[in-house]
């Protein structure tokens, strides 16, 4: 894996942000997987941006959600899907069958699941999969103990996601399952790229990126991928032993 440390958030975002273009121009039916959450937030407002300026053409690519609160659908304020909507989707004209998400709500998870895993598989696999990290060390919302080889899955919830999870309901909201892309995506994505900023995030990038690899900590999968790209503000990274 490979560490790019920046001062600020805002640094760290434009550089995500950076990849993705780059990765557009050399390929624009690329497949690319955004994650919600708040690290993302700041490098989806640089690609609004690169777009309306012609710097970025998204017209060609295909996006994939990483994940979703079982239950929910875009009406939920607090859902993955309302946050891409809310702070990507809407402000670009992106043809919607270009847009794959989870629907949480389906009958049958499994199938839903299913049909995720068939639709990568017949682009040719990830050319970015973009993720954050949770204060559990999840990537996604593969837990701790998710086995490093599965797909898409459901997965019941670690009570450290349910209890962070809150921050981004009005209300508090029941969580009990995700459904999410497996770990095995990270791993056969072209380009794994995790994105991490502010102080409360160091205690967990340290664990992860230097800390014993274990499935306890999902994201110390990331050590064992050579072609990782870590991107960090200087806060996220205040705990590592040292910067490379």
């Amino acid at each position: 894996m490979k560490i790019k440390i920046y001062d600020t958030n805002d640094e760290m975002s434009k550089a995500a942000a950076d990849l993705v273009v780059q990765q557009l121009q050399e390929k624009p039916d690329s497949v690319i997987c955004f994650p919600s959450g708040e690290s993302p937030t700041g490098m989806l407002r640089y690609l609004v941006q690169y777009a309306h300026e012609g710097t970025a053409d998204l017209s060609r690519c295909y996006i994939v959600g990483l994940d979703e609160w079982v239950g929910m659908d875009e009406s939920n304020h607090g859902s993955c899907k309302h946050y891409l909507h809310t702070n990507f989707f809407n402000h670009l004209d992106i043809d919607p069958e270009r847009v794959v998400m989870f629907n949480a709500k389906a009958d049958d998870l499994e199938a839903e699941c299913e049909r995720i895993n068939n639709f990568i598989s017949s682009k040719g696999g990830l050319d970015i999969m973009m993720v954050g990290v949770g204060m559990n060390g999840h990537l996604g919302l593969n837990e701790p103990g998710t086995d490093w080889d599965l797909y898409a899955h459901v997965s019941d919830l670690d009570p450290i996601t349910v209890q962070v999870g809150q921050k981004y309901f009005q209300e508090e909201t029941a969580l009990t399952k995700g459904i999410t892309l497996g770990l095995k995506h990270l791993q056969e994505a072209k380009q794994p790229i995790l994105i991490a900023a502010g102080t409360k995030k160091a205690g967990i990038i340290a664990d992860s990126l230097q800390g014993h690899i274990s499935v306890d900590v999902p994201a110390t999968i990331l050590q064992t991928l050579p072609h990782a790209r870590i991107l960090l503000d200087k806060f996220a990274a205040s705990e590592l032993e040292r910067a490379s």
